[in-house]
Protein backbone atom coordinates (compact mmCIF):
# COMPACT_ATOMS: atom_id res chain seq x y z
CA UNK A 1 0.00 0.00 0.00
CA UNK A 2 1.57 2.92 -1.16
CA UNK A 3 2.28 5.93 2.09
CA UNK A 4 0.31 8.43 2.61
CA UNK A 5 2.16 11.32 3.77
CA UNK A 6 -0.76 13.32 4.28
CA UNK A 7 -2.50 10.98 6.57
CA UNK A 8 0.91 10.50 8.42
CA UNK A 9 0.88 14.60 8.47
CA UNK A 10 -2.55 15.27 10.28
CA UNK A 11 -2.93 11.90 12.44
CA UNK A 12 0.76 13.25 13.92
CA UNK A 13 -0.28 16.59 14.40
CA UNK A 14 -3.73 15.42 15.94
CA UNK A 15 -1.77 13.08 18.46
CA UNK A 16 -0.02 16.13 19.71
CA UNK A 17 -3.05 17.62 21.37
CA UNK A 18 -4.71 14.00 21.81
CA UNK A 19 -1.96 13.10 24.08
CA UNK A 20 -1.83 15.85 26.12
CA UNK A 21 -5.17 16.39 26.52
CA UNK A 22 -5.43 12.25 27.61
CA UNK A 23 -2.41 12.34 29.67
CA UNK A 24 -1.42 9.21 28.38
CA UNK A 25 1.85 9.88 27.50
CA UNK A 26 3.07 7.20 29.28
CA UNK A 27 1.05 4.32 28.31
CA UNK A 28 1.19 4.93 24.81
CA UNK A 29 5.09 4.80 24.83
CA UNK A 30 4.92 1.36 26.53
CA UNK A 31 2.84 0.05 23.87
CA UNK A 32 5.44 0.93 21.16
CA UNK A 33 7.96 -0.46 23.55
CA UNK A 34 6.52 -3.67 23.51
CA UNK A 35 5.01 -3.67 19.81
CA UNK A 36 9.03 -3.33 19.07
CA UNK A 37 10.44 -5.15 22.04
CA UNK A 38 10.22 -8.78 20.34
CA UNK A 39 11.88 -8.08 17.76
CA UNK A 40 14.52 -11.39 17.23
CA UNK A 41 17.80 -10.20 15.11
CA UNK A 42 18.78 -14.52 14.49
CA UNK A 43 15.55 -14.31 12.73
CA UNK A 44 14.94 -12.78 9.21
CA UNK A 45 11.56 -13.31 7.93
CA UNK A 46 9.01 -11.39 8.48
CA UNK A 47 6.84 -11.33 10.40
CA UNK A 48 8.23 -14.08 12.26
CA UNK A 49 10.81 -11.68 13.15
CA UNK A 50 8.99 -9.82 15.53
CA UNK A 51 9.26 -6.26 15.93
CA UNK A 52 7.27 -2.79 15.09
CA UNK A 53 4.61 -4.38 13.16
CA UNK A 54 1.45 -3.39 14.94
CA UNK A 55 1.17 -7.81 16.46
CA UNK A 56 0.54 -6.18 19.86
CA UNK A 57 -3.25 -5.20 18.53
CA UNK A 58 -4.00 -8.83 18.51
CA UNK A 59 -5.50 -11.24 21.52
CA UNK A 60 -2.43 -13.34 21.55
CA UNK A 61 0.06 -10.86 22.00
CA UNK A 62 -1.87 -8.36 24.02
CA UNK A 63 -2.68 -11.09 26.60
CA UNK A 64 1.23 -11.67 27.36
CA UNK A 65 1.46 -11.15 30.76
CA UNK A 66 3.87 -8.33 30.11
CA UNK A 67 1.12 -6.07 27.96
CA UNK A 68 -1.44 -6.16 31.19
CA UNK A 69 -3.38 -2.54 30.65
CA UNK A 70 -2.01 -2.45 26.71
CA UNK A 71 -6.02 -2.04 25.80
CA UNK A 72 -5.84 0.67 27.22
CA UNK A 73 -3.76 2.27 24.91
CA UNK A 74 -5.26 0.31 22.27
CA UNK A 75 -8.42 1.82 23.11
CA UNK A 76 -7.52 5.16 22.97
CA UNK A 77 -5.69 4.97 19.78
CA UNK A 78 -8.41 3.47 17.95
CA UNK A 79 -10.49 6.64 16.69
CA UNK A 80 -6.97 8.10 15.48
CA UNK A 81 -6.76 4.82 13.28
CA UNK A 82 -10.65 5.29 12.05
CA UNK A 83 -9.72 8.98 10.97
CA UNK A 84 -6.83 8.52 9.08
CA UNK A 85 -6.86 4.77 7.75
CA UNK A 86 -4.12 4.77 5.54
CA UNK A 87 -1.49 5.31 8.66
CA UNK A 88 -0.51 1.21 9.15
CA UNK A 89 -1.47 0.29 13.27
CA UNK A 90 2.88 -0.23 13.33
CA UNK A 91 2.96 3.56 12.24
CA UNK A 92 0.54 4.46 14.38
CA UNK A 93 1.82 2.77 17.57
CA UNK A 94 5.26 3.89 17.05
CA UNK A 95 4.56 7.76 16.17
CA UNK A 96 2.37 7.93 18.77
CA UNK A 97 4.93 6.92 21.24
CA UNK A 98 7.43 9.69 19.99
CA UNK A 99 4.94 12.05 20.04
CA UNK A 100 3.97 11.58 23.44
CA UNK A 101 7.97 11.79 24.15
CA UNK A 102 7.93 15.35 22.82
CA UNK A 103 4.91 16.92 24.05
CA UNK A 104 5.93 15.24 27.79
CA UNK A 105 9.29 17.53 27.13
CA UNK A 106 11.44 14.98 25.43
CA UNK A 107 13.51 15.61 22.43
CA UNK A 108 11.76 15.43 18.93
CA UNK A 109 12.67 11.95 17.33
CA UNK A 110 13.84 12.03 13.60
CA UNK A 111 11.19 9.24 13.03
CA UNK A 112 10.49 7.56 9.49
CA UNK A 113 7.06 5.98 8.57
CA UNK A 114 6.21 3.73 5.95
CA UNK A 115 5.75 0.02 8.20
CA UNK A 116 3.92 -2.72 7.35
CA UNK A 117 1.52 -4.41 9.85
CA UNK A 118 1.04 -8.27 10.97
CA UNK A 119 -2.21 -9.35 9.35
CA UNK A 120 -3.02 -12.00 11.29
CA UNK A 121 -2.81 -13.56 15.25
CA UNK A 122 -0.53 -15.96 13.60
CA UNK A 123 1.89 -13.00 13.30
CA UNK A 124 2.01 -12.46 17.18
CA UNK A 125 5.53 -13.37 19.07
CA UNK A 126 6.21 -15.97 21.49
CA UNK A 127 5.60 -14.70 25.04
CA UNK A 128 8.78 -13.97 27.56
CA UNK A 129 10.43 -12.05 24.96
CA UNK A 130 10.44 -8.41 27.34
CA UNK A 131 12.08 -7.57 30.00
CA UNK A 132 11.65 -9.05 33.65
CA UNK A 133 11.91 -6.37 36.10
CA UNK A 134 12.94 -8.02 39.12
CA UNK A 135 15.60 -10.92 39.99
CA UNK A 136 17.21 -13.02 42.67
CA UNK A 137 20.43 -11.09 42.37
CA UNK A 138 22.16 -8.18 40.87
CA UNK A 139 24.21 -10.55 38.40
CA UNK A 140 20.87 -12.05 37.39
CA UNK A 141 19.30 -9.02 36.78
CA UNK A 142 22.50 -7.57 34.65
CA UNK A 143 22.17 -10.72 32.70
CA UNK A 144 19.03 -10.66 31.82
CA UNK A 145 18.92 -6.90 30.31
CA UNK A 146 21.90 -7.79 28.44
CA UNK A 147 20.32 -10.93 27.05
CA UNK A 148 17.03 -9.27 26.11
CA UNK A 149 18.45 -5.80 24.76
CA UNK A 150 21.43 -7.93 22.80
CA UNK A 151 19.12 -9.93 21.05
CA UNK A 152 17.51 -6.71 19.41
CA UNK A 153 21.20 -5.63 18.68
CA UNK A 154 21.18 -2.96 21.84
CA UNK A 155 24.97 -2.32 23.07
CA UNK A 156 25.15 -1.63 26.97
CA UNK A 157 24.96 2.33 26.38
CA UNK A 158 21.45 1.68 24.60
CA UNK A 159 20.20 -0.58 27.50
CA UNK A 160 21.04 2.77 29.79
CA UNK A 161 19.95 5.44 27.64
CA UNK A 162 16.77 3.92 26.77
CA UNK A 163 15.82 2.82 30.53
CA UNK A 164 15.75 6.44 31.00
CA UNK A 165 12.28 6.81 29.70
CA UNK A 166 10.93 5.34 32.92
CA UNK A 167 11.06 8.64 33.96
CA UNK A 168 7.42 8.84 32.61
CA UNK A 169 4.82 6.22 33.82
CA UNK A 170 4.01 4.10 36.48
CA UNK A 171 3.63 0.52 37.71
CA UNK A 172 0.36 -0.64 38.40
CA UNK A 173 -0.02 -3.35 41.34
CA UNK A 174 -3.25 -4.79 39.70
CA UNK A 175 -1.18 -5.27 36.30
CA UNK A 176 2.37 -6.21 37.60
CA UNK A 177 1.96 -7.29 40.83
CA UNK A 178 4.84 -4.36 41.86
CA UNK A 179 4.07 -1.00 43.73
CA UNK A 180 1.34 -0.03 46.28
CA UNK A 181 -1.64 0.80 45.07
CA UNK A 182 -1.04 4.58 44.88
CA UNK A 183 1.30 7.24 46.15
CA UNK A 184 1.78 10.66 47.31
CA UNK A 185 2.76 11.30 43.55
CA UNK A 186 -0.17 9.66 42.03
CA UNK A 187 -3.23 9.45 44.16
CA UNK A 188 -3.87 13.19 42.92
CA UNK A 189 -3.23 15.25 39.95
CA UNK A 190 -4.22 14.74 35.84
CA UNK A 191 -4.80 11.57 34.14
CA UNK A 192 -6.26 7.93 36.08
CA UNK A 193 -4.41 7.80 39.88
CA UNK A 194 -2.82 5.27 41.60
CA UNK A 195 0.29 3.27 40.95
CA UNK A 196 4.10 3.68 41.61
CA UNK A 197 5.79 6.59 39.42
CA UNK A 198 9.74 5.68 39.29
CA UNK A 199 9.94 9.96 39.25
CA UNK A 200 8.02 12.52 40.98
CA UNK A 201 6.72 14.25 37.98
CA UNK A 202 5.81 11.11 35.66
CA UNK A 203 4.66 12.73 32.84
CA UNK A 204 7.42 15.17 32.58
CA UNK A 205 10.46 13.65 30.02
CA UNK A 206 13.60 14.59 31.47
CA UNK A 207 16.55 13.05 33.25
CA UNK A 208 14.73 12.36 36.77
CA UNK A 209 15.02 9.12 36.51
CA UNK A 210 18.76 8.53 36.82
CA UNK A 211 19.05 10.97 39.76
CA UNK A 212 16.42 8.97 41.83
CA UNK A 213 17.66 5.88 40.82
CA UNK A 214 21.13 6.94 41.79
CA UNK A 215 19.72 8.24 45.32
CA UNK A 216 17.87 5.55 46.40
CA UNK A 217 15.99 7.57 49.40
CA UNK A 218 12.52 8.14 48.49
CA UNK A 219 10.60 5.33 49.69
CA UNK A 220 7.84 6.60 47.44
CA UNK A 221 9.01 5.82 44.23
CA UNK A 222 9.60 1.95 42.79
CA UNK A 223 13.39 1.03 42.28
CA UNK A 224 13.35 -2.27 40.27
CA UNK A 225 16.01 -4.92 39.94
CA UNK A 226 16.41 -3.82 36.36
CA UNK A 227 16.71 -0.02 37.11
CA UNK A 228 19.28 -0.49 40.50
CA UNK A 229 21.96 -2.10 38.33
CA UNK A 230 22.45 0.57 35.79
CA UNK A 231 24.40 2.32 38.50
CA UNK A 232 26.12 -1.17 40.08
CA UNK A 233 27.36 -3.13 36.53
CA UNK A 234 30.77 -1.65 35.70
CA UNK A 235 29.75 -1.48 32.20
CA UNK A 236 26.19 0.12 32.55
CA UNK A 237 27.21 2.63 35.54
CA UNK A 238 29.49 5.59 33.26
CA UNK A 239 26.48 5.70 31.10
CA UNK A 240 23.87 5.69 33.95
CA UNK A 241 26.08 8.26 35.63
CA UNK A 242 26.43 11.20 32.15
CA UNK A 243 23.12 11.47 31.81
CA UNK A 244 22.35 11.66 35.60
CA UNK A 245 24.91 14.57 35.31
CA UNK A 246 23.98 16.00 31.79
CA UNK A 247 20.40 15.95 30.66
CA UNK A 248 21.16 17.03 27.06
CA UNK A 249 23.36 14.23 26.35
CA UNK A 250 20.78 11.90 27.77
CA UNK A 251 18.29 13.41 24.84
CA UNK A 252 20.76 13.43 22.44
CA UNK A 253 21.28 9.71 22.62
CA UNK A 254 17.84 8.60 23.57
CA UNK A 255 16.46 10.28 20.39
CA UNK A 256 18.63 8.29 18.33
CA UNK A 257 18.04 5.11 20.55
CA UNK A 258 14.64 5.58 20.72
CA UNK A 259 14.50 5.34 16.79
CA UNK A 260 16.26 2.24 16.38
CA UNK A 261 14.06 0.69 18.38
CA UNK A 262 10.89 2.29 16.80
CA UNK A 263 12.05 0.26 13.49
CA UNK A 264 13.46 -3.17 15.08
CA UNK A 265 12.04 -5.39 12.92
CA UNK A 266 10.22 -3.48 10.07
CA UNK A 267 9.57 -4.14 6.72
CA UNK A 268 8.90 -1.18 4.95
CA UNK A 269 6.63 -0.67 2.22
CA UNK A 270 7.35 0.12 -1.60
CA UNK A 271 8.33 3.86 -1.36
CA UNK A 272 9.38 3.67 2.29
CA UNK A 273 10.68 4.58 4.79
CA UNK A 274 9.32 8.29 4.65
CA UNK A 275 9.21 11.40 6.71
CA UNK A 276 7.10 13.82 7.57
Amino acid sequence: MPVNKEQLAGAYTELKSYIQSKHCNPIVVRLAWHDAGTYNSAIKEFPQRGGANGAIRFKPELSHGHNAGLKVALDLLEPIKAKYPDVSYADLFQMASAVGIEVAGGPKIDMRYGRKDATSEQDCAQDGLLPAPQHPTSGAAVDHLRKVFNRMGFNDQEIVVLSGAHTLGRVKKDRSGLGVDATKYTKEGPGSKGGTSWTPDWLKFNNSYFKVVKEKCDKELIVMDTDRVIFEDEGFKPWAEKYAADEAAFFKDYAVAHKKLSELGVEWEEGAPVTI
